[in-house]
């Protein structure tokens, strides 16, 4: 059996193969290279705000963190008491103690519906910010084309690049099952290679990988160590002294330079494969977005402020591209669905989660407003669904899409706020239902996408990009 076919690489002038190769190191396509006029797309947006999602893949437990009920019965209400915050008369979690802190920054929606209890639907609808589904959808072939594209990949389509970034960027790995299979929703789809956003896949390789690498753990609480010495396999990138823009001889890259060259060798050989942007190797020059990778080698006192770990380092990591110019950042905070505690959710919650993602958050939220990018800049925290409101036989809690509280700060939003309102056992809305077309619709909105944009699928069908009216009640 022969391998895949591949052809030569003819790239454009002052482009070297050194270049391709340190553009496949951050997961940048060859096309990414290629000089915008090259790809040139509707650009619609009006306005220059940009949005950080904090995505928590596996969906995290609103019983257990922002929609506390302590007079529920014992077996709904579980292990953890609700603690007193900076507002009055608002309780989260007790294991949350600094964004306990922080609730005059942020708002939280609790009535945000997904519509599936299966992960691969329910991200599929989350992460597309549609409830419907495209034909020939298979929630086991994924990435396909026979998906609707990614909010991402929209935002890619629909908005400029600032400071010769791409608008959209997906760090720091993309979310996977236990067996490695890929969530649905998390590319472009049936908009097409061509608008793919920015995928870092650059989070260190652990066979695992639940949790906060490398402090991943096993949910049945056996032991598990982090598959690799470093958090992630970022390139080392320096320029030479005199060097006016050209990049050194020298990449170093845990996962090999050989596995990076034939992989750009076959994303060659498809030219639609063609992205943004002015070249990477713009990218990689400029000294704030090679700062913006470097994380793990930030100033000790930063990194301890956010975690020094795949959660903490990821917020920071976002926190860098957003200054840096890119409009949209969504940062995965799990990959084999870390927050799915299906199985002893009260002791990975309070060892293993809420821990690092508290602090992570934290930090990222403080930056922000601190730097006054909060003015400017949407930031959300929510996973593609909530868990059962009755715990379950091994202490954890299933699956459930009717409810999910998710956090908004930033962009306008006031802090101190609560959007819906649920039953009892927090499984219901009773009021303020929303759906994550209203969640997505809120992105665009954000972004300055107009209502009446839209875009065009692989077989010339027209589709809206907007499917609903921003959240309500959010500002």
């Amino acid at each position: 059996m022969t391998g895949p076919r591949t052809e030569t690489l003819k790239l454009p002038p002052g482009i070297s193969r050194r270049d391709v190769l340190q553009a496949g190191a951050l997961g940048l396509g060859t096309a990414s290279l290629l000089p915008t006029s090259a790809i040139a797309a509707p650009q619609v947006a009006t306005r220059r705000k940009s949005v950080i999602f904090v995505f928590l893949t596996g969906g995290i437990s609103q019983q257990d963190s922002f929609d506390m009920k302590p007079s529920a019965p014992v077996d709904v209400r579980g292990e953890f008491q609700p603690v007193a915050t900076r507002t009055p008369g608002l309780q989260i979690c007790e294991h949350l103690p600094l964004l306990a802190q922080r609730t005059d920054k942020y708002a939280i929606l609790r009535t945000l519906a997904t519509g599936s209890n299966g992960h691969e639907l329910a991200c599929h609808m989350m992460l597309t910010g549609r409830l419907d589904l495209p034909p020939a959808f298979n929630v086991n072939d994924a990435p396909s084309p026979n998906e609707w594209p990614s909010i991402p990949s929209l935002v890619t389509y629909a908005t400029r690049g600032r400071n010769n970034l791409p608008p959209a960027v997906v760090l720091p790995q993309p979310s996977v099952n236990e067996i490695g299979r890929f969530r649905p929703g998390q590319y472009a789809g049936r908009l097409g290679p061509r608008w793919e956003a920015w995928h870092v896949d650059i989070a260190a390789k652990c066979p695992l990988g639940n949790g906060a690498c490398p402090d991943c753990f096993r949910f049945d609480g056996s032991p598990f160590q982090h598959g690799s010495p470093t958090i992630f396999d970022t390139p080392h990138l320096k320029l030479p002294n005199g060097g006016n823009g050209r990049l050194s001889e020298r990449l170093s890259l845990l996962a090999g330079i050989e596995h990076q060259r034939e992989h750009m060798q076959q994303v060659a050989r498809v030219e639609q494969h063609a992205r943004f942007r002015e070249q990477a190797v713009s990218v990689l020059a400029d000294p704030t977005t090679k700062e913006a990778f470097d994380v793990e080698n930030a100033d000790p006192k930063l990194v301890e402020r956010y975690g020094k770990n795949k959660f903490g380092l990821s917020c920071l990591m976002a926190f860098r591209l957003s200054q840096a110019g890119v409009n949209y950042v969504q940062v995965n905070l799990g990959k084999n669905s870390s927050w799915d505690t299906h199985y002893g959710n009260f002791a990975n919650l309070k060892n293993n989660l809420l821990p690092p993602m508290d602090r992570a958050v934290s930090a990222l939220m403080d930056d922000l407003f601190e730097s006054g990018l909060s003015e400017e800049t949407l930031l959300i925290v929510g996973g593609e669904f909530g868990r059962t409101p009755k715990i379950n036989k091994d202490a954890g809690r299933d699956h459930w899409d009717p409810v999910n509280s998710v956090l908004f700060a930033g962009a306008g939003v006031p802090g101190g706020k609560v959007i819906g309102k649920t039953d009892a056992l927090a499984a219901y809305p009773l009021s303020g239902r929303q759906t994550t077309e209203n969640f997505a619709a809120t992105i665009y909105d954000t972004l300055g996408i107009p209502s009446s944009a839209s875009w065009t699928d692989l077989d010339g069908r027209p589709h809206q990009i907007y499917h609903a009216q921003p959240l309500e009640g959010l500002l």
